[in-house]
């Protein structure tokens, strides 16, 4: 098989991106509970170039909207926020929609060229308000791409199966724990091309998958080398990414986890939108998709780090802490939980506390 090197030539400069970014940042829209109130007045904006409009409604009947722009061939479906509590890829979407809205740089008009694209902020609105994983009816939307019991998950497949996109990018947020195999560094960004079958074959949808994640890739490594890790490509069956795989949608998933000190997820919400900006940027860019052994460079990611460990200098036994968000009387509380108490010589905290012996 010969290898395309497109990756490389098509890689977006950072000073780029970094002034791109500084200007088209969505200001209204900061820190972790991003709900539907957030966003329903942003919308209004974006008619004069998208086309705007509401697809559907949520179990507890809050919108659901869609935007759609571009004229070219290539159909690209995006999604954020499928996991209420995950909402750094939809505050990246909102900084790409004002970059399309108001930059006349080439870049956008290219991508705009070649490429169709639809976008879906907020699948899961009602556990964007309560701020959890599942939706109203605690259906793991990520976990109903068989069954489809929740109507979010079936307005998902029946845009899927009206536009039939030849890529998608399914945006999602992972925890703290994450590292990047082989070094002290947070996964701050973890990408998947997902499996097909059990074997986790190299199929031909895989590999354009694999493609453009050695794009974005390849990009990353230019701002923030070692903070990239890969996410484990095991099979779930009943998985959306798994299945629109499956399907011939070849599904880009994006996990956004964290940077050092960025517990709102600010820094790390950048790179989801310089991540997403490159993918289409190649997407629009390339002619074939095939440069994917690469891909099995990203280191794995690992599980090294808690929120916080207290450790203990003539003790055995360090205490570790995670973050729990909650929403309490309506506002976003962080509260911390112990979760390990042992020898934790091989775990990191994303902050340490040394005492010289621990208090009985």
């Amino acid at each position: 098989m010969k290898k395309n090197t497109s990756s490389n030539m098509n890689t977006l400069p950072i000073n780029f991106l970094e002034n791109i970014y500084a200007q088209q940042k969505e200001s209204t829209l900061h820190g972790k509970w991003i709900t539907y109130k957030d966003i329903e007045n942003l919308f209004s904006k974006y008619v004069s170039k998208f086309e705007v409009s509401q697809i559907g409604s949520s179990e507890e009947n809050r919108p659901i909207h869609q935007l759609k722009i571009g004229n070219g061939a290539k159909k690209i479906l995006l999604w954020s926020q499928m996991h209420g509590n995950e909402s750094t890829g939809t505050r990246a979407l909102f900084d790409l929609f004002n970059c399309i809205l108001n930059s006349s740089e080439s870049i956008f008009t290219k991508i705009l060229e070649e490429c169709t694209l639809v976008f879906i902020p907020m699948l899961n609105p009602d556990g964007a308000q309560a701020y959890t994983r599942v939706n109203a009816n605690e259906v793991d939307l990520n976990r109903d791409a068989v069954n489809r019991k929740a109507k979010e998950s079936k307005l998902l497949r029946s845009v899927l199966e009206q536009f039939n996109p030849q890529f998608c990018f399914n945006l999602h947020d992972q925890r703290t724990i994450f590292s990047v195999e082989g070094t002290k560094n947070p996964a701050t960004i973890s990408f998947l091309a997902p499996s097909e079958e059990i074997t986790r074959g190299l199929t031909e949808g895989r590999i354009a998958t694999m493609d453009v994640i050695v794009s974005m890739n390849t990009m990353l490594q230019n701002v923030i080398p070692n903070f990239v890790g890969r996410y484990t490509d095991e099979f779930y069956p009943t998985a959306t990414g798994d299945n629109f795989q499956k399907l011939g949608h070849n599904t880009i998933l994006i996990e956004s986890g964290h940077y050092p000190d960025d517990y709102d997820r600010e820094e790390t919400r950048k790179y989801t939108f310089f991540s997403i900006l490159q993918g289409l940027h190649h997407i629009a860019n390339s002619a074939t998709f095939i440069a994917y052994e690469d891909y099995f460079n990203i280191p794995n990611n690992d599980k090294i780090f808690y929120d916080i460990i207290h450790r203990y200098a003539d003790s055995k036994n360090d205490i570790a802490y995670q973050y729990v968000d909650k929403i309490i009387d309506g506002k976003f509380v962080s509260k911390l939980n112990k979760v390990d108490e042992n020898s934790l010589k091989f775990k990191i905290g994303h902050s340490e506390i040394v005492f010289e012996d621990k208090i009985v």
